[in-house]
């Protein structure tokens, strides 16, 4: 049996690389993410990447925890980022690349309203801060 939830996290720095698109970085990263929840039998069926956060809907076998996916794909995806984005002269011993912690809620009988809210993500958080420039 599999539960479905709907997982958020944010970044602790940009999401921009120089010289890198966000496009193809969200590309890359998306596959990153999509390998790495196979690795815990589990399935991105939905996701989004915002330079200051990810949203995804996810599927996980009941053999799984939340917490061993999580940590897998935030771990592993933040090891793939310091290898292949950042200056290799630098040190990240210490550092985090994601922020501390994550927000999930189990996706029940409003399944497609969560992959709607998903999928719109980026366009929502564009005409918010829109708005935020007339108060």
């Amino acid at each position: 049996m599999w539960v479905k939830i709907r997982l958020y996290w944010g970044v602790s720095h940009s999401l921009t690389v120089p010289g890198i698109s966000e496009i193809l970085l969200r590309h890359d990263l998306g596959k990153v993410f999509r390998e790495l929840a196979k690795e815990k039998e589990s399935e991105i069926e939905e996701g989004h990447l915002i330079p200051d956060h990810v949203h995804a809907l996810i599927s996980i076998p009941q053999e799984y925890s939340v917490s061993q996916v999580v940590g897998c794909i935030k771990g592993k995806s933040a090891i793939h980022i310091a290898r292949n984005y950042t200056v290799k002269s630098c040190n990240y011993t210490g550092q985090s690349f994601w922020a501390r912690g994550y927000f999930v809620s189990k996706v029940g009988r409003d399944e497609k309203a969560t992959r709607d809210y998903i999928k719109h993500q980026q366009q929502e958080d564009h005409r918010i801060d829109q708005l935020m420039l007339f108060t």
